[in-house]
């Protein structure tokens, strides 16, 4: 059991690095600060983006631990997690089908006034605090594809050993926010902005594909393992 649930958390960590609002927001936040300040100015507010990303996660990730443990005495019964199930398979097809907006650009399904807000607040975000802020909105926003994954993972960690349980948090938490990490360092030895939106526009549908499929596999191996095995 200790390593389906640890796959179970590995896969969820790298469903939600597919996901691609926290990238677009960061890039907004490049864009933004790269025009009015000098780079390392830049590279403090990207990096505190950074930290507010995975603040959120960590903290929403905990906050279910505690609600399953507490409403559920432990695991989530099969019962539960078959709904569960059938939320991660709506949530592969929504991903395919609408999370993209349709033609040659990386807009995703977001409102247009929530997407208008995120980017105003990056163009104005110009502290420390308020990138950090930047970064938990970003994470927030994107919760309507996010949270199925995190009470998934937050039922798998509660299952294991406490040494075990602060490791997978960390590690949950840490592949959630590698792509931030990976434009960071792309961007520091020499790449662009540009660079990185072109990247997104050519591998959107590649993407796209690949997050329906993690949702998909996902909701496969739970019901595998933690229905089927349970019944």
């Amino acid at each position: 059991m200790v390593r389906s649930d640890l796959f179970i958390i590995l896969l969820a960590g790298i469903v939600h690095a597919t996901l691609q609002l926290g990238v677009g927001a960061l890039l907004l936040l490049y864009h933004a600060s790269l025009g009015k300040h000098v780079k390392r100015k830049t590279r403090e507010l990207v990096s505190n983006y950074i930290l507010g990303n995975a603040f959120l996660t960590t903290l929403a990730v905990l906050a279910t631990c505690f609600l399953i443990s507490v409403i559920f005495q432990g695991e989530m019964n099969p019962a539960m997690l078959t709904i569960i199930v059938g939320f991660l398979v709506a949530l592969a097809i929504s991903v395919w089908v609408f999370y993209y907006r349709w033609g040659k650009s990386t807009e995703l399904w977001l409102p247009k006034s929530v997407a208008k807000f995120i980017n105003n607040r990056a163009k104005i975000t110009e502290s420390k605090t308020e990138a950090f802020s930047l970064g938990m909105l970003a994470c927030f926003a994107e919760a309507p594809f996010t949270f199925m994954l995190i009470i998934v993972v937050a039922n798998s960690i509660i299952n294991l050993p406490l040494s075990l349980q602060i490791l997978s948090v960390a590690l949950y938490v840490i592949i959630s926010v590698i792509p931030l990490i990976i434009m960071r360092i792309a961007i520091r030895k020499g790449g662009t902005v540009v660079d990185v939106q072109k990247w997104r526009l050519k591998n959107k549908n590649f993407l796209r594909i690949m997050s329906g499929i993690g949702f998909f596999v996902l909701a496969l191996f739970l019901l595998a393992f933690k229905v089927i095995g349970a019944a």
